[in-house]
């Protein structure tokens, strides 16, 4: 079944009829904020993880929107009916709205707009499935609040283009000489046992998927150490993995053209990926 039903405004309709105004401050500005979330045999993944991130970016752009967690699952839940459930990428995003002129303040009395639509999933069905990525490093040229999941994103726009270029999947950014995360990504290094990932704060997007990865490892006995990761340390890494919502957890073979340990997905990526999918299996399909 095409997924070509989308939603705008309090109404389902076809892809191809949905509309927004030109004074939209979304299309103006890049002024909301989105998420992303995987959808399974029909159910939404994580929702309740992915709701407090929504209203912690709506939050701090200081944009209120009067819905309620039950209304936001109830019209993602529509929405995943009517394009036939199965195996989803939602994407939902919340502009400020259109107001009558264009100035760079806030309008008073204006609508937000609310817009989500899907696409086809594709699920590995098991850990030998799951592709290995080569990765370049380029430097951060995003603003100061990566903790935003703001839908302005040239950003990472130009730099998911340089690894395009490349002919690898993904870039790391480093800001003055410490790698932070991925163009659209977290990312875990294990060096000599030791499993370690960048600060939770503004250089970095709370990743729903590395908050698991990170109670995925607490489960095998193992801490994450939360640390800023000179290149370097990323380069002498014996694995890499890059987390997102619709990567999941994929490991990293090459950086800059040079081998990630032996070039092989790691021993420990391998068990904490089929921990994932076991836990997937277990409340999707069990």
């Amino acid at each position: 079944m095409s997924q070509n039903i989308v939603y705008i405004n309090g109404q389902f309709m076809p892809k191809e009829k949905a509309q927004v105004s030109v004074m939209d401050r979304g299309f103006l500005y890049g002024d909301g904020v989105y998420e992303v979330i995987p959808v399974y045999n029909g159910k939404l993944f994580l929702f309740e993880d992915h709701i407090k991130r929504l209203n912690y970016s709506l939050e701090q752009i200081r944009l209120d929107v009067d819905w309620s967690k039950q209304q936001w699952q109830q019209m993602m839940e529509n929405l995943i009916e009517k394009n036939g459930a199965g195996n989803l990428g939602l994407y939902l995003q919340v502009t400020r709205g259109a107001a009558e002129k264009r100035l760079h303040t806030f309008p008073e009395k204006v609508t937000p707009t609310v817009f989500a639509m899907v696409w086809t999933l594709s699920e590995p069905a098991q850990v030998e499935d799951i592709p290995p990525c080569k990765v370049i490093t380029t430097e951060d040229i995003r603003w100061k609040r990566c903790d935003i999941k703001s839908i302005s994103l040239l950003g990472n726009v130009l730099m998911s283009q340089l690894a395009r270029e490349a002919n690898v999947d993904e870039a790391f950014v480093v800001n003055d000489g410490i790698v932070t995360e991925g163009a659209s990504s977290n990312f875990f290094v294990v060096k000599d046992g030791r499993v370690m990932t960048s600060p939770g704060d503004n250089r970095i997007l709370g990743g729903i998927t590395r908050k698991m990865v990170i109670d995925l490892l607490a489960r095998q006995g193992l801490e994450v150490e939360e640390k800023e990761l000179l290149l370097q340390e990323v380069m002498d890494a014996d694995e890499i993995w890059l987390t997102s919502s619709t990567k999941e957890i994929r490991p990293v073979i090459e950086v800059d053209g040079l081998a990630v340990g032996d070039g092989q997905p790691g021993t420990l990526w391998k068990q904490t990926a089929s921990l994932f999918l076991e836990d997937k299996k277990a409340l999707f399909y069990g």
